[in-house]
């Protein structure tokens, strides 16, 4: 299991200043490659570009790692052999351990078949190798700020369902309460009806 966190690589001056005008919470990313110095190579960029970046050989020591650390992005391979990729991102997802990550497969640039096989298996994003890392970043972001937007509405909409069941369940209370009301009112004037019956019956067997 490795980690790339900030704190652990020596930067340059330049480098801080480039990270420097980001802000807010260091995005999880876990990179799943079979490939030990492409590993190396995107941990390193990613991290000095803000990133807290954990790295899996396989898909299966991925899932071992979702375990106790989620991602908030999941950048898969296609080269994966062991376990391939679009198999790992089932297995992930079937786990439970990526409900909300953003799944981005890794694919070559003249490899189109996998990059539509990859979206139609439900990834949220392909890129190609080599990298252009300020583009990459720029997507990984976006994605993470779209999901994060549909998380939020998803939290709201489920609020707004639990305030509607409230006043649904309220007004059926009261409905319940008013027609009870209306049941006593109608045996009032029954029962007033009634003693206006009878003492008119009486009034009559007077006279």
């Amino acid at each position: 299991m490795q980690f790339w966190k900030r704190d652990a690589i020596r930067r340059t001056e330049q480098e801080e200043a480039l990270e420097a005008p980001r802000t807010g919470r260091r995005l999880r990313l876990l990179l799943i490659d079979e490939d030990a110095t492409s590993r190396a190579v995107v941990a390193r960029r990613l991290s000095h570009l803000g990133y807290d970046v954990a790295l899996a050989e396989t898909g299966f020591s991925a899932l071992g790692m979702l375990v106790t650390r989620p991602a908030d992005i999941i950048l898969i391979d296609m080269g994966l052999t062991l376990l391939p990729a679009i198999a790992t991102m089932r297995k992930i997802r079937a786990a439970g351990l990526g409900t909300s990550a953003c799944f981005v497969m890794i694919g070559g640039r003249q490899d189109r078949v996998s990059a539509v096989e990859a979206l139609e298996a439900g990834a949220d994003d392909h890129v190609v190798k080599p990298y252009d890392f300020d583009l990459l970043d720029a997507r990984l972001r976006h994605l993470c700020a779209r999901a994060e937007q549909m998380g939020e509405l998803t939290r709201h909409n489920a609020e707004l369902d639990a305030r509607i069941a409230r006043r649904a369940l309220e007004l059926g209370e009261t409905r319940d309460a008013l027609a009870e009301m209306q049941a006593d009112r109608a045996r009032l004037v029954s029962s007033i009806q009634a003693l206006h019956d009878e003492i008119a019956r009486l009034n009559a067997a007077r006279n």
